[in-house]
Protein backbone atom coordinates (compact mmCIF):
# COMPACT_ATOMS: atom_id res chain seq x y z
CA UNK A 1 0.00 0.00 0.00
CA UNK A 2 1.73 3.28 -1.30
CA UNK A 3 2.13 6.33 1.15
CA UNK A 4 2.02 9.61 -0.20
CA UNK A 5 3.61 12.38 1.65
CA UNK A 6 2.77 15.90 0.81
CA UNK A 7 5.39 18.65 2.45
CA UNK A 8 4.64 22.11 2.42
CA UNK A 9 7.01 25.45 3.48
CA UNK A 10 4.76 28.17 5.57
CA UNK A 11 3.64 30.91 3.17
CA UNK A 12 4.95 34.22 3.25
CA UNK A 13 5.12 35.70 7.12
CA UNK A 14 5.74 39.06 8.39
CA UNK A 15 9.47 40.15 9.44
CA UNK A 16 9.21 41.69 12.74
CA UNK A 17 12.02 42.77 15.41
CA UNK A 18 9.30 43.83 17.46
CA UNK A 19 7.70 39.54 17.22
CA UNK A 20 9.39 36.32 18.59
CA UNK A 21 10.15 34.62 16.12
CA UNK A 22 7.64 31.72 16.35
CA UNK A 23 4.64 34.27 16.67
CA UNK A 24 5.40 35.93 13.15
CA UNK A 25 1.77 35.87 10.91
CA UNK A 26 1.19 35.54 7.70
CA UNK A 27 1.33 39.08 5.10
CA UNK A 28 -1.57 39.40 3.19
CA UNK A 29 0.63 37.69 0.01
CA UNK A 30 0.82 35.02 2.25
CA UNK A 31 -2.78 34.48 2.84
CA UNK A 32 -3.50 34.26 -0.75
CA UNK A 33 -0.41 32.08 -1.27
CA UNK A 34 -2.01 29.50 1.13
CA UNK A 35 -5.24 29.70 -0.42
CA UNK A 36 -4.05 28.73 -3.55
CA UNK A 37 -2.14 26.13 -2.54
CA UNK A 38 -5.31 24.38 -1.09
CA UNK A 39 -7.44 25.08 -3.83
CA UNK A 40 -4.06 22.89 -5.95
CA UNK A 41 -4.29 20.38 -3.02
CA UNK A 42 -7.73 19.91 -3.97
CA UNK A 43 -7.82 20.32 -7.87
CA UNK A 44 -5.25 17.57 -7.80
CA UNK A 45 -7.62 15.40 -5.47
CA UNK A 46 -4.54 14.94 -3.31
CA UNK A 47 -6.04 15.05 0.11
CA UNK A 48 -4.96 14.41 3.38
CA UNK A 49 -5.81 12.02 5.56
CA UNK A 50 -3.51 13.21 8.71
CA UNK A 51 -1.48 16.55 9.12
CA UNK A 52 1.33 17.42 10.78
CA UNK A 53 2.08 21.10 11.57
CA UNK A 54 4.54 22.84 13.13
CA UNK A 55 3.24 25.53 16.19
CA UNK A 56 4.51 28.17 14.91
CA UNK A 57 1.69 30.57 13.99
CA UNK A 58 2.79 31.06 10.48
CA UNK A 59 2.47 27.37 10.03
CA UNK A 60 -0.74 26.96 11.73
CA UNK A 61 -2.29 30.04 9.25
CA UNK A 62 -1.00 28.38 6.76
CA UNK A 63 -2.64 25.33 7.30
CA UNK A 64 -6.38 26.98 8.52
CA UNK A 65 -6.04 28.64 4.95
CA UNK A 66 -4.94 25.14 2.93
CA UNK A 67 -8.23 23.56 5.34
CA UNK A 68 -10.27 26.22 4.21
CA UNK A 69 -9.89 25.18 -0.04
CA UNK A 70 -10.43 21.17 0.85
CA UNK A 71 -13.39 19.01 0.86
CA UNK A 72 -12.08 16.89 3.95
CA UNK A 73 -11.28 17.51 7.01
CA UNK A 74 -7.78 15.25 8.16
CA UNK A 75 -6.98 14.70 11.61
CA UNK A 76 -4.13 17.30 12.82
CA UNK A 77 -1.13 16.93 15.00
CA UNK A 78 0.20 20.37 15.96
CA UNK A 79 3.92 19.12 16.91
CA UNK A 80 6.51 21.53 18.52
CA UNK A 81 9.30 19.41 17.42
CA UNK A 82 8.61 20.55 14.11
CA UNK A 83 9.49 24.34 14.48
CA UNK A 84 13.31 23.95 15.16
CA UNK A 85 13.60 20.22 13.62
CA UNK A 86 16.44 18.79 11.44
CA UNK A 87 15.82 16.31 8.75
CA UNK A 88 16.30 13.20 10.94
CA UNK A 89 13.35 14.76 13.43
CA UNK A 90 11.31 15.16 10.58
CA UNK A 91 12.10 11.47 9.21
CA UNK A 92 11.35 10.77 12.91
CA UNK A 93 8.00 12.18 13.23
CA UNK A 94 6.81 10.80 9.72
CA UNK A 95 7.68 7.33 10.38
CA UNK A 96 5.66 7.19 13.39
CA UNK A 97 2.24 8.09 11.64
CA UNK A 98 -0.13 5.73 12.05
CA UNK A 99 0.26 2.97 9.33
CA UNK A 100 -3.34 3.50 8.10
CA UNK A 101 -2.59 6.72 6.95
CA UNK A 102 -2.50 7.02 3.15
CA UNK A 103 -1.84 10.72 2.53
CA UNK A 104 0.17 12.89 5.03
CA UNK A 105 1.06 16.45 4.57
CA UNK A 106 3.96 18.25 6.88
CA UNK A 107 3.91 21.63 6.95
CA UNK A 108 7.09 23.59 7.91
CA UNK A 109 9.64 25.61 7.83
CA UNK A 110 13.09 25.99 5.50
CA UNK A 111 15.52 24.31 5.33
CA UNK A 112 14.21 21.27 7.02
CA UNK A 113 11.05 20.83 4.55
CA UNK A 114 13.35 21.54 1.40
CA UNK A 115 15.58 18.65 2.79
CA UNK A 116 12.95 16.32 3.44
CA UNK A 117 11.62 16.47 -0.12
CA UNK A 118 14.62 15.96 -1.30
CA UNK A 119 15.89 13.26 0.58
CA UNK A 120 13.63 10.77 -0.54
CA UNK A 121 14.71 10.93 -4.19
CA UNK A 122 18.22 10.49 -4.19
CA UNK A 123 17.86 12.43 -7.96
CA UNK A 124 16.64 15.59 -6.98
CA UNK A 125 19.66 17.01 -5.48
CA UNK A 126 18.84 20.53 -3.83
CA UNK A 127 15.61 21.80 -3.70
CA UNK A 128 14.20 25.31 -4.31
CA UNK A 129 11.63 25.83 -2.00
CA UNK A 130 10.72 29.35 -1.66
CA UNK A 131 7.46 29.89 0.80
CA UNK A 132 4.36 28.12 0.19
CA UNK A 133 6.24 25.69 -2.09
CA UNK A 134 4.49 22.20 -2.02
CA UNK A 135 6.39 18.71 -2.98
CA UNK A 136 4.55 15.03 -3.13
CA UNK A 137 6.55 12.81 -2.76
CA UNK A 138 5.29 8.86 -3.39
CA UNK A 139 6.45 6.54 -1.01
CA UNK A 140 7.33 2.88 -1.49
CA UNK A 141 7.29 2.18 1.81
CA UNK A 142 5.00 2.19 4.97
CA UNK A 143 5.63 5.38 7.31
CA UNK A 144 7.76 3.13 9.63
CA UNK A 145 10.45 2.76 7.14
CA UNK A 146 10.65 6.19 5.50
CA UNK A 147 14.04 6.91 4.96
CA UNK A 148 16.21 8.84 2.00
CA UNK A 149 15.66 7.14 -1.54
CA UNK A 150 12.14 5.59 -0.77
CA UNK A 151 10.23 7.77 -2.93
CA UNK A 152 10.11 9.71 -5.54
CA UNK A 153 9.43 13.69 -5.80
CA UNK A 154 7.13 15.73 -8.01
CA UNK A 155 7.26 19.74 -7.09
CA UNK A 156 3.54 20.61 -7.17
CA UNK A 157 3.52 24.39 -7.35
Amino acid sequence: MNRRLIVLRHAQAEHSASLPDIERPLTGEGRGQARAVGALLARERLLPDRVLCSTAKRTRQTWELVAQELPCTPEVDFEAQLYTADLDTALHLVSLVDPDVRTLLLVGHNPTVAQLAAAFDTDSGYLSFPPATAALVDLEVEWLYAAPGTGRLRLLN
